[in-house]
Parts: structure tokens; sequence; C-alpha cells
């Protein structure tokens, strides 16, 4: 892991209803989109009129763009990530994070409404521990979503309903999770397998997990890296019902390139 730059600390930490919360954002080749996105995350504010985030950390995942300098630019630490992978790019860029309570994951495609952040951190702080933006209940631009996307979404929140008995509507990526909540799971899915691996670990460790609806629209600039070309479509799906899969077999390995223990410095000192 390699970092670009990071911001001198301050003697106030922005906090959210007595949570620390930090912003990671996986990217590859966003360097029109991820600026927006990032001074939207630090534009937004606490009822008190503070900052949302204390940190916002983009990890640019073998971007060829200038993703990573439009990302500094826009008021961004930024970590990089050599090795292909949208799970590998979220452990790099939480390893980068700074302590903090709460993690929002979202997406540098200006596919979300970033204010709907507050949304899911309102959930958390009422008291669960996670809390995943639903696509399905909320508005969803049409095209936002390609068919095979609708199609692999229902049929993996399907097989988790038929599996862990548990009703899932999406597998979104913008959602928020307590630092010690996401330590406790052990992430190890490095690509596509990602966000659902998050969703049945809490189950099954049983955390309380939420939805809340959260807006979609289409990508202001570029193409889907996994909607927008049959290869995306192919890999997401696979690694998706995959790592399903290997879930209800219980064959839970351990992180080959995290520990746990590398996580603890998330949790607040």
């Amino acid at each position: 892991m390699r970092r670009l730059a990071a911001h001198c600390t301050t003697c106030h930490r922005p906090v959210f209803k007595r949570l620390r919360v930090g912003a990671v954002i996986p990217a590859h080749n966003e360097v029109q989109n991820i600026g927006p996105v990032v001074r939207e995350l630090r534009a937004l504010s606490a009822g008190e009129g503070g900052p949302v985030f204390d940190d916002v950390v983009v990890c640019d995942n073998r971007s060829s763009d200038g993703t990573a300098r439009r990302a500094l630019s826009a008021g961004a630490r930024v970590v990089l990530e050599p090795t292909p992978g949208y799970g590998l790019a979220c452990q790099t860029a939480l390893l980068a994070l700074w302590p903090v309570d709460a993690v929002v994951f979202v997406d540098g495609d200006q596919a979300f409404e970033v204010r709907q952040a507050t949304d899911l951190l309102e959930v958390l702080a009422d008291g669960a521990d996670l809390v995943i933006g639903s696509r399905v209940l909320g508005r969803c631009e049409s095209g936002a979503m390609s068919a095979a996307q609708v199609i692999g979404n229902r049929t993996a929140s399907l097989l988790i309903r038929l599996l862990w008995r548990h009703r899932v509507s999406d597998l979104g990526p913008f959602r928020a999770i307590r630092s010690e909540a996401l330590r406790r799971l052990e992430m190890c899915d490095e690509a596509y397998g990602w966000t659902v691996e998050m969703q049945i670990k809490a189950i099954v460790h049983g955390l309380r997990v939420a939805e809340v609806p959260v807006d979609t629209r289409r990508r202001r600039h570029g193409t889907s890296k996994i909607g927008g070309t049959l290869r995306g479509v192919l890999g997401a799906s696979a690694g998706i019902l995959t790592t399903i899969a290997r879930l209800r077999a219980r064959a839970l390995p351990a992180p080959k390139r995290r520990r746990p223990e590398d996580y603890a410095a998330w949790r607040h000192s």
C-alpha cells in the first residue's frame, strides 16, 4: 500500500451523534466522478453545523486517468492499491483510515446521493451495527442498474433469505457499519464478493442489520465497471454466487492478506 498524502489532524475532530465517522471510496478510473463525490462528503454537516466525516480515504485501484490527483485536490487522502479487486481496494483504504467508530462505504462514480450518508448514520447511531443503503427501497433512475444487475441482485437476495432466513432487498455498496462490528467479521474477499460477504457474516454473527432507502442515478461519466460490460457482469455474478456458496458451506478461511489485529486501530481510542 502506498499513501500519497494525508491531512493534518486538528484539536477538533468531527463527530456525528457521538460517532467519529470515516468514509472509504474504492475507485478505478473515475477521474471525472471522484471529485464531486469527495467534495460532497466533505461538505456534509451534522446538526450542530460541524462536518460529519473525520476522514475520507480514496483507494486508487490501478487507475490510469489521474483519479488519485483529482481525489487529492478534492480533499481526500489517497492510497494506491496496484492489485485489482473491489474488496482489496476497500481493505487497503480501511488500513489507512484514522481511528473511527463507524465507516461509510460509497462508490466514486456519482451513482449515489452522497448526502444520504446521514440517513445511514442516523440508523447506525440509533443502535444498528450495519446499515445497507437499499436501491430497491429507494428511487432508482432508469438505466442506473442494468437488467443483469437487477436479476443478479434479486437472485442473491433470495438465496440469503432462503439459506439464512433473513430478508434482504439489496447488496448495495452504499453502506455504513460500526468499526467494532467490521473488525469482528474478519472480512477476506478481495473482489466482488465483498458486499455479500459482509451482509452474510453480519447475519451469522447476530449483528443488528438494517436497510434504509437510497436513491440511485445513472453514473455521470464513463462506463460502469460491473453493469457496463459483459466481463464485469459475469465477474460480479460469479464472485457473489461463489461467496454465498462458500459461506453456506461454512468454509470461512482466515483472511489471506489482512489479519484481524490489523483492524484494531479502527476502534475509538
